[in-house]
């Protein structure tokens, strides 16, 4: 049977015979219309507030918080329907990129669309640690300090876009999430990613997750301030799918049922050979592909063979959590690392090593082997030689199960 698997923008042909195939798991389907119509009955029937117009005042000081590229969502697209709405360029526009990098030129171009070359004036990229540009709004119940960016902190209205899927360890990315981590401080992202490592952290919880309960709480330092929240929730294919508006934590709310609808997938039962896909754009690097490897491990018996396969076509992302694991010796030693000291990063290594202790992580990537093998991981240029290897290691009996979107797609056990 040949399988097609998503590579960068393109993709790679498998042969495995049906017999050793337990599942080839994607996203759930689910019924799309058109976008535009979708947004805009999102728009004209919000939760808790006015309809859009009715809400923003051009006069005060309009300001929106934006994903950057490393997510599918369709901001150019709200833009282009909000310009009828306002004058986009009466507003600013803070692009949220976490700890993130800055975007490129291709980036911005993504996310603004069609209105990029009107707004770019009007675009702030977040800076965690650019300190002047952060104000202290106060300390959470688990102990995080939260610094903020000050323009999105003193704005006259707030207009968050994002988009909600399951997250590895904040249960769901969108709403909340735009403004910690996305116009953070460096020291509260730190701060705040270490709960990563507690136990209530993990992919679709919210009730006792201290990530969450964060995020949440630094909500409330502006619940008095005017927001109008716009979620999307896209399909497997980055179609749009589902939208809400209005209220910041009722528009948040609503989305979670249609991400649930996508990306909960429920499976027959766990496999001796899970091969979870990083596509395109969650392929960037190595840092954003780890959530292909952590999703991948709900699938996978113990002793097992998880197979990650991302083009990583910017490299690592990140050095903080590459230079632990690339200075460790073993998993275990990760982990006794991380506890005496805490970087920003290490959660992501700590996930990959806690996972290195019950089974096997190898990788086919465009990254040089030695990158792959410090990180416990074994490198495979062909994923074809890569399954061959594994069926023949883990014998006659061993199936493959592919999780096809990996980096978003939560495998849930059937009963």
């Amino acid at each position: 049977m040949i399988i097609e698997i998503p590579y960068g923008k393109s993709s790679i042909n498998v042969e495995v015979f049906k017999e050793r195939i337990k599942e080839i798991v994607y996203p759930n389907k689910v019924e799309i219309r058109n976008p535009e119509e979708v947004l805009e009955e999102a728009l004209e029937n919000p939760f808790g507030t006015e309809k859009f117009e009715d809400f923003v005042d051009e006069e005060k000081d309009v300001v929106f918080i934006v994903n950057d590229g490393t997510r599918p969502t369709p901001t150019s697209l709200i833009l282009k329907l909000l310009s009828k709405r306002m004058d986009l360029p009466n507003a600013r526009y803070i692009v949220a990129t976490g700890a993130h990098r800055t975007p490129t030129r291709d980036e911005m171009e993504f996310i603004f669309g069609e209105n990029y070359e009107k707004l770019k004036n009007k675009i702030i990229v977040h800076d965690a640690k650019k300190e002047e540009d952060l104000v202290h709004i106060g300390t959470t119940s688990n102990g995080t300090e939260m610094w903020v960016n000050k323009i999105a902190y003193t704005a006259g209205i707030l207009i968050p876009i994002g988009s909600v899927e399951p997250h590895y360890f904040a249960g769901y990315t969108g709403g909340r999430k735009s403004f910690l981590p996305g116009v953070a401080g460096f020291k509260t992202i730190t701060q705040n990613h270490k709960h990563a490592l507690e136990p209530g952290a993990k992919a679709l919880k919210l009730e006792g997750n201290p990530v969450h309960e964060d995020f949440n709480e630094a909500i409330l330092t502006i619940s008095d301030k005017p927001i109008f929240s716009i979620q999307t929730v896209l399909d497997g294919e980055r179609n749009l799918y589902a939208a809400t508006a209005g209220d910041i934590y009722q528009s948040f709310d609503k989305a979670i049922p249609y991400a649930k609808e996508v990306f909960s997938v429920t499976i027959k039962g766990k496999a001796d050979i899970v091969v979870s896909i990083a596509p395109y754009p969650m392929d960037v690097d190595l840092y954003q592909s780890q959530k292909a490897i952590d999703n991948g491990k709900l699938a996978l018996n113990k002793n097992g063979i998880l197979i990650m396969v991302s083009k990583c076509r910017k490299g690592l992302g990140d050095e903080t959590f590459y230079k632990l694991l690339s200075s460790s010796d073993s998993p275990e030693e990760v982990l006794k690392m991380i506890e005496k000291e805490y970087k920003l990063g290490y959660h992501k290594a700590g996930k990959m090593a806690e996972i290195a202790t019950w089974a096997e992580m190898w990788g086919v990537s465009d990254l040089d082997s030695e990158i792959l093998e410090n990180s416990f991981i074994k490198p495979f240029k062909s994923l074809q030689k890569a399954i061959n290897r594994a069926l023949g290691k883990k014998g006659k009996e061993a199936k493959i199960l592919f999780l096809m979107d990996g980096s978003i797609t939560v495998p849930i056990i059937k009963n």
